[in-house]
């Protein structure tokens, strides 16, 4: 009852979603579609409209569920990626009474037959056009199966990388996910697919880091850190959202009202159509909140949840919900409405016979590859580089390559994409470096593992013996294959397996060790850090990561990518990220301030931190004007100087701290940022537009607020920023 008071008021704060565009490719008016629904609806019986909100996933053998598309009882189809399958299932829905077409999904995120880098590492790029374009492809090479329809993007804001999940988000902010939000939402539907923006909402805050374990999230939170990326995926024309399967304040989401309809229906203007996630319905049993999946098909229906996946308890139960008058077939046909315009919206109706029949349809592979390896190239994070360890030039000498991971071809996490998918070749960091090697250079390798992820030593001293011989040592490790992605929460965030033993060891040697971690979230490198000279996150690469990796490391490309997430000192710093809130007793190294007793309160390495092959000095920040209404907008103007010796690019980040207010405020928030590129010596202004309304936030009743108060706006090359300047926002 909490969440439906305070969301009554959002009418105040939150405008609505601009209405889901129609495609190019289809026909036709909005107001044509819905009349088209319309006509459709009044034709359809109960069977027939609960049919369409049917969703289950593919089973074997696959005839009675083709059947039922033929007796219009499925709407749509779950994991069917075998164009077979999908043309199998087109015809029979073409043979229906309607002849409604389906819609067909799957996991495409950010592998299919190509692996990109996961979606954190997209970020980590901060340039949301390649986020775009990565999503372009994933889609391009899922839609030339006959998939047209992706469960993505994860839009999950999280601050605790203990959760496997911050592998396919954006990380920390809301500022930056909101950017890749709408990106990714643009790049799949660009590529023909429809999106489902999930988790809604509060996901990526489970209590310790848990997956699946439940959110307790303030209101203020609620609409200041995690529905503003929902909403950028809205307004960018997202045709449906998944729910969350969690709970928030103790309620489920897959049943919430106030949460499903009331704000994301209602206040946000939503009127595509909402599915639960897999078999969510039915674990409101063991929430402890339905009785069976009747009660649990009938709670999650009456919040506004249109589409049931896999659960099956829709196809059971609702038409006796509606006989027996728990359901009225006006909510039946507003559920199935949404489900149909989306359809229509998508230009299903206007496939014919002709179009399943070439599938699979071709995909440019090479095209896509090089997609991939630009994306790979900007995400790379260059956390410390100490004596110039990188790049390895011609003066290097012996390089000692460590790590079975650099000589392994598989294909990071590709199961994103369907399993048993052929996967093209990969070339591995061995090989990639050995084609790099200039003359007077020596490339010697040694594995040191007996498998990719170090779980166990391999001729561990020929190891040792390879790195006392070289140059310089690049130890190349990889985050456990099995302990990431959803299901898979760590509490110990070091590096897996016998990894750290190995740094131990070659550390000991006292030569410079390059350490190239490949990792979908934040690890705890506080003592790694010390040990070696340079740092680069390489997430999980990809296809072409390998070859891309080999690129920076030779100083071809230079790194450039920023954290998304920020990089903790210990596990117990966690959740942590660089917007808190400012406290009474700041650190003073005293007792009685903020603080730990046994480790420092600043994270190993900030939010927005990356370092490259050259350096940049940010001059100066100019105000446009020294004070700006609430409705208005000043300039801000932060000016960037290359002082290295080479080419670099930077990401110019912009924040604010409200210095005074009716509540106390983040000591700093991200409103802007621009990736540029300068010379040797060239220097840049950035200009920044700020608008007031931006700077607003939301109280405990919901309502929105834009305050007349002082600011502070800041600069940098991090959240650690290097430049500030006052302004003031009035009420004229």
């Amino acid at each position: 009852m909490r969440f439906l008071l305070v969301f009554t008021l959002l009418g105040l704060s939150l405008a609505p979603a601009a209405a889901n565009p129609v495609r190019p490719e289809t026909l036709g008016s909005a107001a044509a579609i819905e009349a088209a629904v319309d006509r459709l609806l009044a034709r359809m019986t109960l069977k027939e409209k609960i049919g369409q909100l049917h969703f289950p996933s593919l089973a074997f053998p696959h005839e009675p569920q083709i059947e039922a598309v033929r007796r219009g009882e499925i709407g749509a189809m779950l994991n069917v990626v075998d164009p077979r399958y999908i043309k199998a299932f087109a015809a029979a829905a073409r043979e229906s009474r309607l002849g409604i077409p389906m819609l067909y999904a799957i996991d495409a995120i950010y592998a299919l037959k190509i692996t990109f880098p996961p979606p954190l590492a997209w970020a980590a790029t901060w340039r949301p056009d390649l986020a775009e374009l990565a999503a372009y492809d994933v889609a391009r090479e899922a839609r030339a199966l006959g998939v047209n329809w992706t469960f993505a993007p994860m839009v999950d804001v999280s601050r605790d990388p203990r959760w496997g999940r911050v592998i396919e988000g954006a990380g920390e902010d809301a500022f930056l996910a909101s950017a890749f939000s709408a990106a990714r939402v643009k790049g799949y539907r660009r590529g023909g697919l429809a999106t489902s923006v999930k988790h809604f909402v509060g996901y990526g805050a489970p209590e310790g880091g848990r997956d699946y374990t439940g959110t307790e999230i303030s209101t203020p939170e609620l609409l200041d850190r995690y529905l503003p990326p929902f909403k950028a995926a809205l307004d960018a024309g997202s045709e449906t959202v998944m729910a969350s399967f969690n709970t928030i304040n103790g309620v489920p989401v897959t049943m919430n009202r106030a949460l499903v309809t009331d704000l994301l229906k209602k206040r946000l203007g939503f009127d595509g159509f909402v599915t639960s996630d897999f078999v969510a319905i039915g674990e409101l049993v063991a929430h402890g909140v339905a009785r069976d999946l009747e009660e649990a098909s009938v709670l999650a229906f009456k919040a506004g949840i249109d589409f049931d996946m896999a659960s099956g308890g829709y196809d059971l139960y609702l038409a006796r919900a509606v006989a027996d008058g728990r359901i009225k077939v006006g909510a039946i046909d507003d559920a199935v409405r949404r489900v149909l315009r989306v359809k229509y919206r998508l230009g299903l109706f206007d496939q014919t016979e002709a179009d399943f029949a070439n599938l699979p349809r071709p995909v440019d592979d090479a095209a896509v590859r090089r997609s991939a390896r630009e994306v790979a190239r900007e995400s790379f994070v260059m956390l410390k580089n100490d004596k110039a360890a990188l790049p390895l030039t011609a003066a290097t000498g012996r390089i000692a390559l460590i790590g079975s991971s650099a000589d392994s071809a598989q294909h990071d996490h590709s199961w994103w994409g369907p399993s048993g998918h052929q996967k093209p070749e990969t070339e591995t960091l061995r090989a990639a470096l050995e084609h790099r090697m200039r003359p007077g250079q020596t490339l010697e390798y040694a594995p040191a593992f007996a498998d990719p992820c170090g779980r166990e030593f391999k001729d561990k001293d020929a190891a040792i013996a390879v790195a006392k011989r070289a140059d310089v040592v690049v130890y190349n490790v990889i985050e456990d294959c099995e302990i990431q992605g959803e299901g898979v929460s760590r509490t110990k965030l070091g590096l897996s397996g016998q990894q750290k033993t190995m740094l131990d060891a070659l550390a000991q040697t006292g030569k410079p060790i390059v350490l190239v971690v490949e990792t979908g979230r934040p690890l705890v490198l506080a003592e790694a850090s010390q040990q070696a000279d340079a740092i680069l996150i390489a997430w999980h690469p990809g296809t072409e990561g390998r070859t891309a990796l080999a690129e920076v490391l030779t100083g071809e490309v230079a790194p450039s990518g920023k954290l998304p997430m920020t990089f903790p000192r210990a596990e117990g710093q966690i959740p942590m990220s660089y917007n808190v809130l400012p406290t009474g007793r700041p650190w003073t190294g005293s007792r009685y301030t903020t603080g730990y007793v046994d480790e420092k309160q600043t994270p190993l390495y900030p939010f927005g931190h990356g370092l490259t092959y050259t350096t940049f000095a940010y001059d100066k920040i100019v105000l446009s004007e020294p004070k700006m209404p609430v409705k208005g907008t000043i300039d801000v103007d932060v000016t960037v100087r290359n002082t290295g010796s080479r080419a670099g690019a930077e990401v110019v980040q912009l924040y604010t701290r409200q210095l005074v207010a009716s509540r106390s405020r983040p000591v700093k928030e991200l409103r802007a940022f621009e990736k540029i590129t300068l010379k040797p010596g060239e220097a840049r202004t950035v200009r920044f537009r700020l608008k007031a309304q931006d700077l607003g936030f939301h109280n405990d009743a919901g309502r929105f607020l834009v305050e007349a108060a002082p600011y502070t706006v800041m600069a940098g090359g991090s959240s650690d920023t290097a430049l500030l300047a006052d302004f003031v926002v009035t009420r004229d």
